[in-house]
């Protein structure tokens, strides 16, 4: 244990090194061509929040945006095969 009683480090964090857990929720944002109306927000939002882990998910058709949260980052080849599914194509994050 830390001299000050706490095993967390004085930065705050109670990890160390390029493997930390981050606490709480992650966010990210993906462009995603194709989207033209609230229904295509809802496809893509469909399908994305079926990924395991995903909390919520916002698409806006007029931006082309997807943001998602997460309890963990998500692996963009889980996020592209949701977006196909929708009928839709993943430009990647942002």
């Amino acid at each position: 244990m830390a001299e000050n009683g706490s095993c967390c480090t004085p930065e705050g964090s109670c990890h160390t090194g390029d493997t930390a857990v981050e606490v709480g929720a992650v966010t990210a944002t993906y462009k995603v061509s194709g989207m033209t109306c609230g229904h295509c927000e809802g496809a893509v939002s469909s399908e994305i929040g079926e990924i395991a882990g995903v909390s919520s998910v916002q698409a806006v058709a007029a931006t082309g945006l997807v943001t998602v949260t997460s309890k963990a980052p998500l692996d963009e080849a889980a996020v592209r095969a949701a977006v196909d599914e929708a009928g839709y194509e993943l430009v990647g994050q942002v």
